[in-house]
């Protein structure tokens, strides 16, 4: 994470739910003194200025905070690629959208989800509602077997610098030796980093009862967590990062909790060449 990023986008389409993420924005934007910047896909280039303009007059009509700084992005392009693509080129900290749960994921979850969300850099936060909290306080990690869990920990130190967050790591549950070590291997490594970091962080056991996924947003709920964080699953066979049935499931998960998704490096491999064209 480069820490002279400071500015916060916005995915825009004119929707409530997009006004949901902006409400996210501005909270955040107060406390890291960032710029917001907004940004609208749009079909044909001759769309540009209107609907920049449209923008700057919504904003300007819902947030009365004149000491916000604000951009007015609008891109000829698809969401597929071009929010990753302005997000590098704004050298934007994070990337907020609104969505409409499973019903408006479902475009996006499948073949396609992970084009949008892992077509960014920086860390790409899902919310479903307005903000419940002035910040994220509390946000759940589900700990599972694989080794990119591990990479969570610049974010977590992040979040836990700047908002005073505190972290609940809960492991997953398994009957496989090998999952279990991997597990048992993140959790201590989580634990040490965290307690190193003077991060405030417990770590909870799954009952195993249910799909993990499931018991994530039920836990979730429980304890009112303000945002769970996942790792988008590395898929070398592929050469790319892909969202598995657990991550879509808590992405678009019924109980509307704000999801901060966060794509591991790339793989390296011999010569400097990343696994994912990076």
């Amino acid at each position: 994470m480069e820490q002279e990023k400071n500015l916060i986008m916005v995915t825009w389409d004119f929707t409530e739910k997009s006004l949901f993420a902006l409400k996210h924005a501005v909270n955040m934007s107060h406390i890291l003194k960032s710029e917001i910047a907004l940004l609208h896909v749009v079909k044909k280039d001759s769309e540009i200025g209107d609907a920049e303009k449209k923008m700057e007059e919504k904003v300007r009509e819902i947030v009365p905070d004149t000491s916000l700084k604000f951009r007015y992005i609008a891109r000829e392009g698809t969401i597929f690629h071009t929010i990753g693509e302005v997000a590098t080129e704004v050298n934007a900290l994070m990337v907020l959208m609104g969505t409409h749960g499973i019903k408006g994921m479902q475009k996006l979850l499948g073949s396609w989800a992970l084009k949008v969300i892992a077509s960014s850099k920086a860390p790409f936060i899902v919310v479903q509602d307005e903000p419940k909290a002035e910040v994220f306080k509390n946000i759940i990690i589900p700990i599972s077997y694989r080794r990119e869990v591990k990479e969570c920990i610049t974010w977590a130190h992040f979040f836990s610098r700047t908002f005073n967050t505190k972290f609940i790591a809960i492991r997953a549950k398994y009957t496989d030796s090998n999952f279990k070590r991997g597990v048992e291997s993140n959790t201590y490594f989580l634990s040490k980093y965290f307690t190193t970091k003077n991060i405030r962080f417990e770590i909870k056991v799954s009952e195993g009862e249910m799909d993990f996924g499931k018991e994530i947003i039920a836990h979730a709920k429980q304890i009112e967590a303000d945002a769970i964080l996942v790792m988008t699953t590395r898929d070398i066979g592929f050469a790319d990062y892909v969202l598995g049935p657990q991550e879509q499931y808590i992405i678009a998960n019924s109980e509307k909790i704000p999801v901060i998704c966060i794509n591991p490096r790339p793989i390296k491999i011999g010569g400097g060449f990343s696994a994912s064209g990076g």
